[in-house]
């Protein structure tokens, strides 16, 4: 190839640009795999709502099936913008570094090869300008002694013209000599170099051409590997990310959602009871008797039952309508059952704020005695300020947790009392026994209950409106415990040394990241307590 300088140029720069060629494809499967996550993340973020506030709401194993699987998908999102990554950083950015260098290697090699070439060129002109002038010197050699041979022959020529003209002969005919023999050594000159350069110089050239090109065509291997590996790499994760869908999916109870539904609704209302017998015949056979019932009366009754049977249907029907109206403190607006279980609710936070309360007290009497025993660590007397806001705490803990006890005893009396009555055979226990008024109290008169105003009920897709609030945050990374915490205080969330928990909102700045644990539980844990990984490896862990 020592003359196709040219066309090893050609090569060489095709090379190059083939070598672009495959970064831009690179960069163009690095933006759809940016797209990719951001559109995953954005479908994640689209269907998995805002936590509600109410933590007591019951949560269907469908739809915790459904987060987790929103969770695992945000997971795998985070392993396709990994992939993005990987391929910018090992694959084009080294692609890119690589060709810029490959330029200007290639033009420092072309450079020499052309340098090399004008050499050559130059030799040869040198060579060929003595050439020129050494035959131009023999042709006038050439025409001297033909012109001193014409005028020795001349018997009319003088001896002057004679010795001129021999003079003017040997003058070109030196000339030609010394033209000689420059053209010689030009000539030798350039063979000389000619030879170097086309078995020295430019095989050197293009060896450096040579190992250049191989050099890309290995570099374009690695990255074909590279471009694979970065996708490998994640396989086992994103198999983690499918491997929990499934787990998802198994974890799906029919029966335990079945179970939240009636636990969800059930009222502890009794059912409506038989209809009385009405009899119009009275009015025909007119007697005066203790056992007769009055038109009234009848009309009273009748009025009664079909109202009960209505406020009965719109509170025991699952699909039914809510009724709105302002929340009562001892939740007297919700039925029996319901009623029960809030109350319960709020006297176990109320003993856990007394026992958090209690913990603060004695925590206080401690320090103030080391405070006595040792004066020049405190003073007592600062303490004693803080002790008695806590003493006060206590005691209207306790007066609380006591008025809700007796709200709670009241309403586990009248269950028992209405499961007594439900066995009971009295055909009439509907005009005698206890009623639920409308806003959802107990009474005993009867008459209440017609004159009662109608329920406001709420939109029918109020229970669907609820049930999607519940939904939890997605997770957007994991943390370790470095060290243990108690989580007393409400909100909080203990953990152990070393336990593994989901981060579901970042530190705002005031110390305190929200994180929750692999069976849903939540709450706040201190940021100085944890290890902090976001996104994208949280799935590996």
């Amino acid at each position: 190839l020592k003359d196709q300088f040219d066309n090893l140029d050609k090569h060489t720069q095709w090379g190059i640009d083939f070598l672009e060629k495959y970064a831009k494809f690179v960069k163009e499967r690095i933006e759809i795999e940016q797209n990719y996550a951001k559109q995953l993340r954005n479908l994640v973020k689209k269907y998995c709502p805002k936590r509600s506030p109410k933590d007591e709401e019951p949560r269907f194993t469908s739809c915790i099936a459904f987060f987790n699987i929103l969770n695992e998908l945000n997971d795998y999102a985070g392993q396709r913008e990994v992939v993005a990554e990987e391929m910018g950083h090992r694959v084009y950015g080294e692609l890119m570094r690589y060709s810029h260098d490959l330029k200007t290697e290639r033009k420092m090699h072309l450079q020499e090869g052309r340098k090399a070439q004008q050499y050559l060129d130059m030799c040869w002109k040198q060579m060929d300008n003595s050439k020129k002038k050494f035959e131009r010197e023999c042709r006038e050699a050439e025409k001297a002694q033909q012109s001193y041979e014409r005028l020795d022959n001349d018997t009319n020529a003088t001896k002057a013209d004679v010795e001129k003209a021999k003079q003017q002969l040997n003058l070109r005919t030196h000339m030609a000599d010394e033209n000689k023999n420059e053209y010689a050594a030009q000539l030798q000159n350039f063979n000389g170099e000619q030879h170097k350069h086309y078995y020295i110089v430019i095989p050197q050239i293009y060896k450096q051409l040579q190992e250049m090109d191989e050099r890309r065509t290995i570099k374009l291997s690695e990255c074909y590997k590279g471009f694979a590996d970065s996708e490998r790499k994640v396989i086992p994760i994103i198999s983690k990310c499918l491997e929990g869908m499934i787990l998802a999916a198994k974890s799906v109870d029919e029966h335990r959602d079945s179970q939240l539904v009636i636990d969800c609704f059930k009222s502890g209302f009794e059912p409506p009871g038989d209809f009385p017998f009405e009899d119009y015949s009275q009015n025909i056979y007119r007697t005066i008797s203790d056992g007769t019932i009055s038109t009234p009366k009848q009309e009273g009754m009748r009025i009664d039952s079909k109202t009960t049977v209505g406020k009965a249907k719109g509170k025991l029907w699952l699909f039914g309508k809510k009724p709105k109206g302002p929340a009562l403190e001892d939740f007297s607006h919700l039925p029996p059952e319901q009623r029960r279980k809030k109350l319960q609710q709020r006297i176990d936070e109320l003993n856990r704020e007394l026992q958090k309360e209690t913990d603060q007290k004695d925590a206080l009497i401690k320090m103030k005695d080391v405070y006595e025993k040792n004066p020049q660590m405190g003073d007592p007397g600062s303490l004693q300020p803080k002790l008695t806001e806590t003493m006060s705490n206590m005691d209207r803990l306790r007066m609380e947790i006591h008025k809700n006890e007796a709200w709670l005893s009241e309403v586990e009396g009248k269950v028992a009392a209405r499961s007594d009555r439900r066995h009971s055979s009295d055909i009439n226990h509907l005009v005698t026994q206890g009623r639920e008024s409308p806003e959802g109290s107990y009474t005993d008169d009867a008459n209440q209950e017609v004159r009662g105003p109608p329920q406001q009920h709420a939109h029918p897709n109020e229970f669907d409106d609820e049930f999607e609030d519940d939904d939890p945050l997605p997770a957007i990374g994991h943390c370790k415990a470095i060290y243990p915490f108690d989580g007393h205080n409400e909100g909080t969330l203990a953990m152990k040394e070393g336990e593994i928990l989901y981060i579901i909102e970042e530190d705002k700045g005031d110390g305190w990241t929200r994180a929750r644990r692999h069976n849903g539980e939540e709450g706040y844990v201190p940021t100085s307590y944890i290890d902090v990984t976001l996104e994208k490896n949280s799935k590996g862990a």
